[in-house]
């Protein structure tokens, strides 16, 4: 109307344009203020620990300009934007509903037993790792709406780690203490202090992410107790080694100790190289004493009256008549008998015949 009255004099057509644009943008911005508003100013992002529980905050404020239905959802945000979605929970008329059969309904709820009041955050009782995504709150109104998104990442606890020394505990030599933890999402990240003789001398160097703490020259300063601490971002755990500083043997006894060991190891070698062989000796002469002793066991073999051509033949052929002469004398084996011839009163001999025995042990008459 302004405009309109001075339009001739004060107000060019460029002019009530501007006042035009300028009028409908603070309408604009004046209803967008009086619509819902989700009012959660917590992190963006949460990390939990596996077991524990969690409340994903989503308080909102209405307008009085919100007249429609009020309509809460709760959602998964796939991390693929050309997939959907995935529904979890809602409030609409005063219900609630789950939607799906998955992993992530377990233990999920609304934390106000009345999402209607201005509070419809999320509550997780029992975390697992499948809990770990993006999640989305929706609160809509007509003509109002607002939303927010809360990342969860639920991580494991680091377990109890193991402390130990490597090398030997000797003054003047290099060791290193090690400290390690078999279980803990990643990053884990560890931390050496002594907790008796004051701070770790500045000659020690240790590495945070392996757990290392090397010492070059160790000596009686760098003795103590030690901790050594681990943690990520949901829990920590510790463990302690007591180190020492021992002072190194003396090695000229440790010289003189190796070679007394080595001269007694070789006079053991020898004694029983000895009594091996003196056994050996001892049981060659025995052997040949025994055998002599059979040999002169053994009866001499008996004479025999006839040659061994002879008794074998007599042996082969038993019905052969061999005779022997002796002298002036003549015996004849025949069938069994021998005779010998004697003399008479003509001048011959007369014929005597003696029985004659047949030993077959030696094959020839006797």
């Amino acid at each position: 109307m302004f405009c309109s009255r001075l339009r001739s004099t004060l107000c060019p057509p460029w002019l009530s344009l501007f006042l035009l644009c300028t009028a409908s943008l603070l309408s604009t911005e004046f209803n967008w203020t009086q619509a819902v508003q989700v009012t959660s100013t917590g992190p963006q992002t949460i990390q939990k620990a596996k077991g524990e529980s969690v409340t994903l905050d989503c308080s909102y404020t209405l307008s009085p300009l919100d007249i429609g239905e009020l309509d809460i959802e709760w959602s998964v945000v796939s991390p693929d934007t050309t997939q959907k979605d995935q529904m979890l929970m809602s409030y609409s008329s005063g219900t609630k509903y789950v939607h799906g059969n998955h992993a992530l309904i377990n233990g999920i709820s609304f934390a106000a037993p009345d999402p209607s009041l201005g509070d419809a955050s999320l509550s997780i009782a029992l975390l697992t790792p499948a809990h770990s995504a993006t999640y989305q709150c929706k609160v809509k109104k007509s003509p109002g709406v607002d939303m927010r998104k809360v990342s969860l990442v639920v991580m494991a606890k680091p377990s109890v780690p193991k402390c130990w020394v490597e090398g030997g505990e000797l003054v003047g030599e290099a060791l290193s203490l090690h400290c390690k933890s078999a279980k803990g999402s990643t990053p884990l990240k560890y931390m050496w202090r002594r907790e008796s003789a004051g701070p770790i001398p500045a000659a020690a160097t240790q590495n945070a992410a392996t757990g290392e703490l090397k010492i070059s020259n160790h000596s009686q300063s760098f003795a103590g107790i030690y901790l050594c601490e681990v943690n990520n971002a949901v829990g920590t755990e510790h463990c302690r080694i007591n180190l020492k500083a021992n002072k190194p043997p003396n090695r000229a006894a440790v010289i003189v100790g190796t070679t007394v060991g080595s001269l007694l190891l070789i006079f053991i070698l020898l004694v029983f190289i000895g009594v091996i062989y003196w056994k050996l000796s001892n049981r060659r002469r025995y052997e040949k004493e025994f055998s002599n002793e059979i040999r002169e066991d053994v009866p001499p073999p008996e004479s025999r009256p006839v040659s061994r051509r002879t008794s074998r033949s007599a042996s082969q052929h038993p019905q052969v008549t061999y005779c022997q002469v002796v002298g002036a004398e003549v015996g004849c084996l025949d069938d069994g008998r021998i005779h010998t011839p004697s003399t008479n009163s003509h001048g011959h001999t007369p014929v005597k015949y003696t029985p004659v025995e047949y030993d077959s042990n030696y094959g020839y008459a006797v």
